[in-house]
């Protein structure tokens, strides 16, 4: 794996993480429900990028790897819907 494509996984990783972040300071000050949803997926985010860059470095993950971001998709979409619901 080169440089650069190690250095774009970090940065992918570092965003998810900043995200993370800032999601957990607006779930601590308003306490919604969708702000500690939104945090999550980008824990898992963050993670699968991890995981992209452990277990393949030289190519296209594995599916199981698709699995866990259709994991956090699936939690990002569950959190919209929800919001809206509870109007």
């Amino acid at each position: 794996m080169d440089t650069f494509h190690i250095a774009m996984l970090g940065g992918l990783v570092a965003s998810c993480a900043f995200a993370a972040l800032l999601f957990l300071r607006f779930w601590r000050r308003s306490g919604d429900r969708f702000h500690a949803l939104m945090a999550a997926a980008m824990v898992v985010l963050g993670a699968n990028w991890v995981a992209v860059t452990i277990i393949r470095p030289s190519g296209e993950p594995d599916s199981l790897i698709y699995l866990v971001r259709l994991a956090a998709f699936v939690v990002i979409i569950f959190a919209i819907v929800d919001k809206n619901r509870r109007g």
